[in-house]
């Protein structure tokens, strides 16, 4: 991924889409990009999506700009795990965020095979 793309996912709001026997997408606020180019989601509702993980660890992700239209998809695999340092990170930041009502999970640690331009115009549909 560009830096122009990380930008973005870190900047904006994510969409996850993801499909079994039921299509699911959810907005998610708990995420992350990490140095090696992984994308990670805090788990606090996840409850579909990570159905439809199980059933064939496929997810799109999709953010955009809403100010200039600039958007990105992502298309890869996901798997969830319930302990280590970002799976403590995301339990901490949500728990303070809901003074302790809420907290998280689990986190998704997606690997992306595929950078597609959303945004319109000349270059919409590229991969990157």
């Amino acid at each position: 991924m560009n830096a122009n793309v990380v930008k973005l996912l870190k900047e904006q709001l994510w969409y996850l889409g993801t499909y079994s026997d039921e299509p699911n997408a959810v907005p998610v606020a708990f995420k992350d990009v990490t140095d090696d180019g992984k994308l990670v989601v805090g788990d606090v509702f996840l409850d579909t999506t990570l159905s439809n993980i199980k059933a064939n660890g496929k997810i799109a992700v999709s953010a955009c700009n809403g100010e200039n239209m600039e958007g990105y998809q992502i298309k890869g695999t996901a798997e969830y795990v319930t302990e280590g340092h970002v799976v403590d990170t995301f339990k901490k930041l949500v728990s303070d965020m809901f003074n302790g009502a809420v907290t998280a999970k689990g986190a998704l640690i997606i690997t992306p095979k595929q950078v597609i331009v959303t945004t319109p115009g000349a270059d919409n549909k590229k991969v990157l």
